[in-house]
């Protein structure tokens, strides 16, 4: 039953994010709100494998962990330097090359 609760917590929880996510007045907002949901889901896929008796949900809740975590480190590095590929520019080749 306890588990139950924490699973609607988690829920009602990850809709104030959502909100959160779509009413934050700047990007960093926006992005702390994603990846704090991201966070929440990991928990609700722990505590769904739990409820359903499948413990390789943790395996699941584990991955999609990293992925979060790899994908607002891409996105607030996309946000800091407006590009995915080399921050370092490279010089401008001259005409006579």
């Amino acid at each position: 039953m306890m588990f139950v609760v924490a699973a609607f917590a988690l829920i009602v929880a990850m809709v104030c994010l959502l909100v959160r996510l779509y009413v934050g007045p700047t990007v960093y907002d926006r992005v702390l709100a994603s990846n704090a949901f991201g966070t929440q889901t990991v928990l609700f896929i722990g505590v769904l494998g739990f409820l359903t008796g499948r413990p390789d949900f943790l395996d699941i809740a584990l991955l999609y962990a990293l992925i979060n975590f790899i994908g607002t480190i891409a996105v607030l590095k996309f946000f800091r330097y407006g590009s995915m590929g080399d921050v370092v520019k490279r010089p401008a080749k001259s005409e006579g090359e």
